[in-house]
């Protein structure tokens, strides 16, 4: 397989990203696809992890779609779709025309009410399978304006295919056992603990931030990169529904410095 030194550059960078353990689940799935997009020229990702208790695709994540057409898709269209339950067994990547002829897809509501709404024509989906388990995908698609993905393009998103399975496995991992303490017991909600819904790095980094160092003074210290000291910070201003610094500290009860 013959790679330019554009794609090799790329790929080099997907891969670090994949080797980076302090990257949450759905934090590598975007960064992964918005990666790929651009290694692949594409315009548009969806990205789900499969609950098989339940049935259906959730934790989505998206670059260039409409969260309303999403959620169309997550209420509706994901009941009533012709063209994933061909795509999700494939343990490679794949082009939506090798399941589909796109004359075919064209005639379906998933089509014409769900995928052109924003632009989607040309699609390739890689599906990860950590044993029996569907554990997340990237759901990359051209614009009509483009050609359809190449054969090429098809081996380079099957080339990140195992290293993608591989960082998503340990994400989840990992994330699971931070949630445990140290005995191996899960803790409790304890509300008078306003961080006790975060995951241990992010307990480590919201706790520094309160203090007052800066971002990277954080990544500094804690050994991680700028942008993911900042994926934590945004997630667990989430969760503990603040939007600053000052907030931050006042709810831990930290004095700034």
């Amino acid at each position: 397989m013959y790679l330019t030194s554009r794609e090799l550059a790329l790929l080099a960078d997907v891969f670090k990203l994949l080797a980076d353990r302090t990257v949450p689940e759905a934090v590598l799935r975007l960064e992964v696809g918005r990666r790929m997009l651009d290694l692949l020229r594409a315009d548009f990702l969806g990205s789900y992890v499969w609950d098989d208790a339940q049935g259906l695709f959730t934790n989505r994540v998206a670059i260039n779609m409409s969260a309303d057409n999403l959620g169309d898709y997550e209420r509706y269209f994901q009941y009533r779709d012709p063209l994933t339950p061909r795509l999700q067994p494939h343990r490679v990547a794949v082009r939506v025309t090798d399941v589909l002829a796109h004359e075919e897809l064209a005639k379906t509501e998933l089509f014409n009410d769900f995928l052109r709404r924003d632009g989607l024509h040309w699609g390739m989906n890689l599906f990860a399978w950590d044993g029996e388990t569907n554990i997340g995908d990237l759901r990359i698609w051209r614009a009509a304006h483009r050609e359809n993905f190449s054969d090429h393009e098809l081996a380079m998103l099957d080339l990140i295919r195992p290293a993608f399975t591989a960082a998503l496995a340990r994400s989840r991992g990992e994330a699971a056992e931070a949630q445990r303490l140290p005995d191996g017991a899960f803790a409790p909600p304890v509300d008078g603990d306003p961080i006790a819904r975060l995951t241990r790095r992010e307990r480590e980094v919201v706790t520094l931030a309160a203090e007052g160092l800066l971002d990277k003074e954080i990544a500094q210290r804690l050994g991680i990169s700028y942008t993911t000291v900042r994926t934590h910070l945004d997630r667990s201003f989430q969760k503990l529904g603040v939007s600053n610094r000052s907030r931050l500290a006042r709810l831990l009860h930290l004095p700034r410095r």
